[in-house]
């Protein structure tokens, strides 16, 4: 969420008991202001805490002109000192797909992680010590961190169609046009759409949506295509 608007989500979501005070909100509100005037982005955002046994991590993640590849995370303990979150690499996310313990809160902590041969590349394998087909690997937990939340991001953030437009440039940014979805839309899961690079070739999203053939639109990949048809055993 924007930081101008943590003091409103306490109020929406405070119910649940899983949010923040509202003294820990005002704290993140100014330094968050902080942050992006620093780093000159256009918004910046609170996205979430991930708990660990000693301490949390609050991360936040900023961006220009493009919301989709001007993307800048970091991290945080109290909510006032940012530190940058690294870039996740494919590695790291196939390694902590693996890991099931609790994150510690301390970056610097490394963990070790039982990983079948299948997932790494042969350079990989063949640099650790390799039984029965498994390799064990080693993560630090900062790697670790930015990758869990790339692994989020990739699966969970949606947004509605025509929210966000990719200009001629090739930059995205908000549809200034979008009002909102209709009722019949909101009800379509087509209507809603990966906030991230689309893994799909851009043709394919305009080829399966016969109803959809804007380019400037329908450049993300859309959800219902997630689930898979037939039958699961």
């Amino acid at each position: 969420m924007e930081y101008n608007k943590l003091s409103e989500s306490i109020d929406t979501v405070g119910y649940s008991g899983v949010c923040i005070g509202t003294e820990r909100s005002q704290l993140l509100k100014n330094s968050l202001l902080v942050l992006g005037k620093e780093n000159n982005f256009d918004k910046i955002y609170y996205w979430g805490r991930i708990n660990g046994i000693e301490r949390d991590y609050y991360i936040a993640y900023g961006h220009g002109k493009d919301y989709l590849r001007n993307q800048t995370y970091y991290y945080s303990f109290n909510c006032l000192d940012w530190l940058l979150l690294p870039k996740a690499t494919k590695t790291d996310k196939v390694i902590s797909s693996f890991l099931m313990n609790y994150f510690q809160g301390d970056p610097s902590v490394k963990t070790s992680a039982q990983v079948p041969d299948f997932f790494l590349s042969d350079g990989e394998t063949s640099k650790k010590s390799i039984e029965n087909g498994v390799t064990s690997c080693e993560i630090k937990e900062e790697d670790r961190l930015s990758a869990t939340v790339d692994l989020i991001n990739n699966d969970s953030i949606i947004i509605p169609r025509g929210s966000w437009i990719k200009h001629p440039s090739g930059d995205v940014g908000k549809n200034p046009a979008f009002t909102g979805l209709n009722l019949n839309e909101c009800l379509e899961l087509k209507s809603y759409l990966h906030a991230r690079l689309p893994l799909r070739k851009s043709d394919m999203n305009l080829i399966k949506k016969q109803d959809y053939n804007n380019c400037a639109l329908d450049f993300l990949d859309s959800i219902d295509m997630d689930l898979s048809k037939g039958k699961c055993i």
